[in-house]
């Protein structure tokens, strides 16, 4: 009876915890969704990744959000609604970009020349830029792999052979040594190559007539001689390249063999002779007793990394006043119970937020007005961060400390019901904002493996506040080993 009113108890407040989420997010969209504004619309051939509520952004800050997206003939339509302070004008463009490592999009406007007319409710967006899509990079990769194919057979061809190169070898050896032997006979004789320079220069203005017709006779010669080779190429690149082939086979097949039967002369001495690793371990009993020792330790070492307990987790979260979502892949190790290394990459759309400072000047300014006045922009960026800790459990508590979201930070978590309800707190990122970050996050396993969380983040900085809901799966060592064998034997079907 009283294991029911806990699992009561405890329905009651998953219930109530669904219904305050549900009202939050219901309050979050209806606030989000009475802004003032005015309607614009773009035409674009591929709106994949756009989803409605989906923000649009100038320079980084959010501007206004998708309404809706419906199909107009081929193309897709998007409605958008911008606040009513951003102005918009004729020249201005709009382009679909990334918001997250998931395939999350959303679009960015560059607002266009405040000499232009500006767009008001109902206006069409004209300059739309279309960004490539997974199938066009797959396509430029693929010619470009092709090209490298192509390029490596034709070297392969061309040097791949051990003729091949030690024939360029032996080419390059005698030009650099012709090359040597000439530049020290111009040293020796420089007096004697100037007279003779002289003679020549003298002997062929004298003679340039018949020089010319020589040298055309020279080259009508050669260009017989390119013809009678270019005509049976095929059988003289055959007969010297079978010839090349056959003897460097048989000096290559003979090299081995006396090297081969040698070793094995040489092998079988020493092993008679109980010299050489093989033959003491067929003549000592002591080096044997040291070698099972060493197969025993090198047992017990692996041993225990077999016995190393393994904790996966995916999670993703949606923050609900940011509209992004929050994702999370974990790895808990646990070289023995109650302790573990704690190791986790996060996709962040907020990753980053920057602060700046920029000077306006008013030209003129109004009445009553300064010249110059500040204008703070915040700017955030997504980012890849990271989470490495060290992790001890006390009882119903743990404790864990180390780097946090790619910053020094501190947690605690707290489980109950046979940790099928968990509380977990954080604190990190000290010194980026006024106060430092801290987040609580509620968990609790609807089905094994399976759990539903929500929380608030960052709750001391009034700017940066935000609420999240979001569902988590949790593997240990016996799903990992069931999974591990079919995506083995998948892998394998699609290779072979």
């Amino acid at each position: 009876m009283g294991d029911q009113l806990k699992a009561a108890r405890v329905g009651a407040l998953v219930v109530a915890a669904l219904v305050a989420a549900f009202g939050v997010y219901r309050t979050v969209d209806e606030s989000s969704s009475r802004g003032e504004g005015y309607r614009v619309h773009a035409i674009f051939d591929d709106a994949a990744g756009l989803i409605t509520k989906s923000r649009v952004t100038i320079a980084g800050i959010t501007v206004g959000r998708i309404d809706s997206i419906r199909l107009e003939g081929a193309r897709a339509r998007v409605e958008m609604v911008i606040d009513g302070e951003v102005e918009l004008h004729d020249d201005a463009r709009v382009r679909r970009v990334s918001a997250s490592l998931l395939g999350e999009y959303l679009l960015a406007i560059s607002p266009g020349t405040p000499s232009e007319r500006r767009l008001v409710e109902g206006d069409r967006i004209r300059g739309v830029e279309d960004t490539p899509g997974m199938n066009d990079i797959m396509q430029d990769v693929g010619a470009v792999a092709h090209s490298v194919r192509s390029v490596a057979a034709q070297l392969e061809r061309s040097f791949g052979t051990d003729a091949a190169g030690e024939q360029m070898t032996s080419s390059l050896r005698n030009l650099s040594e012709a090359l040597e032997a000439v530049n020290a006979t111009i040293q020796a004789n420089d007096e004697v190559v100037g007279r003779t320079l002289g003679n020549v220069e003298g002997i062929t203005s004298d003679a340039r007539p018949l020089l010319d017709e020589i040298l055309r006779n020279i080259q009508r010669i050669t260009e017989e001689i390119r013809d009678i080779v270019d005509t049976n190429r095929g059988d003289i690149d055959r007969g010297i390249g079978e010839v090349d082939d056959t003897v460097a086979s048989i000096h290559r097949a003979s090299e081995q063999l006396e090297q081969v039967l040698s070793d094995v002369g040489e092998i079988t001495g020493r092993t008679a002779a109980g010299e050489g690793t093989i033959g003491r371990l067929t003549s000592d009993d002591h080096l044997i007793d040291e070698v099972e020792s060493s197969v025993e330790g090198v047992s017990d070492v692996l041993g225990g990394i077999t016995r190393l307990r393994t904790v996966m987790e995916l999670r993703s979260e949606y923050s609900f006043l940011a509209n992004t979502f929050k994702n999370y892949f974990s790895i808990q190790l646990f070289p023995r119970e109650g302790r573990y290394f704690f190791i986790q990459l996060v996709d962040d759309p907020r990753g980053r937020t920057a602060f700046s400072t920029t000077q306006v000047r008013r030209s003129p300014p109004a009445e009553g007005e300064p010249e110059f006045y500040e204008e703070t922009r915040v700017t955030t960026t997504e980012q890849l961060l990271f989470t490495v800790m060290l992790a001890q459990r006390v009882y119903f508590a743990t404790f864990r400390f180390g780097i946090l979201e790619s910053s020094g930070g501190l947690g605690v978590d707290l489980d109950f019901f046979d940790d099928r309800l968990e509380i977990n707190a954080d604190i990190f990122q000290f010194g980026y904002s006024q106060f430092p970050r801290i987040r609580a996050r509620l968990s609790y396993e609807l089905v094994e493996s399976l759990y539903i969380l929500g929380g608030a983040d960052d709750v001391l900085n009034e700017r940066t506040v935000d609420l999240f809901l979001g569902a988590m799966l949790r593997f240990d060592d016996a799903d990992l080993a069931g999974l591990f064998p079919f995506f083995g034997g998948a892998i394998g079907g699609a290779a072979r």
